[in-house]
């Protein structure tokens, strides 16, 4: 590792080239949230890795941040929807704070979206569907997982799991710290990489009910 270290080129040298796309004011919909439903549609259609996968940023105590990676499960008018354990660090902080940012890079389209606003828990009956459609084996891990908590051994976590597929069978009921939070948006940036770094950017705030649309610099 350390011969191939030496071997790379310095990281301030790494250079890329964007070209994939534009996204201008006459193309782009008047509604941020149909704008990403169209850039999501083309993600998946071009089988993008991982398109739904997004940056869940949140604040702690003394406002030190923090970020990972979720999954997107849900995208309506009322916001964007993803499930994790209550008991997380970042449920602890959006308990703290409820107030968090969403990232999607998208490498292969040249494109980013970011989304700021209002977190809320989803309602029991969301919790409950979603829950109901993973697979076993997920059901079980969400009570085995004692989430960002200090864990002995990976064969500590494994036993669990076996203790709680004994207990519940096939029939695992949802555990009450696991669930689904939404954001609700009032902020929307997309990013499109564009030659020579003069990158588009149009962000899209909510002010008083309606979406005002801005262009941004690089």
């Amino acid at each position: 590792m350390r011969g191939y270290t030496e071997r790379m080129k310095p990281l301030a040298d790494f250079r890329k080239n964007y070209e994939r796309g534009e996204l201008d004011e006459e193309h782009a919909s008047k509604d941020p949230r149909l704008q990403f439903d169209q850039w999501m549609a083309q993600a998946i259609e071009l089988e993008v890795p991982e398109p739904t996968a997004m940056t869940l940023a949140t604040v702690g105590e003394g406002g030190r941040p923090s970020t990972r990676i979720v999954l997107l499960k849900g995208n309506d008018e009322r916001g964007l929807v993803w499930y994790t354990n209550y008991r997380s660090r970042k449920g602890r902080e959006l308990a703290q704070n409820a107030r968090a940012a969403l990232q999607f890079h998208w490498v292969e389209l040249e494109r980013v979206v970011r989304i700021e606003g209002s977190v809320t828990m989803v309602e029991d009956a969301d919790s409950d569907a979603y829950y109901a459609s993973r697979p076993l084996a997920s059901r079980i891990g969400a009570w085995a997982s004692e989430q960002s908590q200090p864990l002995p051994s990976r064969a500590s976590l494994v036993a669990k799991a076996a203790e709680y597929g004994l207990r519940y069978a096939l029939n695992p009921p949802r555990p009450p710290h696991w669930g689904g939070y939404r954001l609700t948006p009032d902020y929307w940036e997309f990013w499109q990489g564009r030659r020579s770094r003069l990158h588009d950017r149009l962000a899209y705030t909510l002010v008083e009910g309606a979406w005002a649309r801005t262009r941004l610099s690089p």
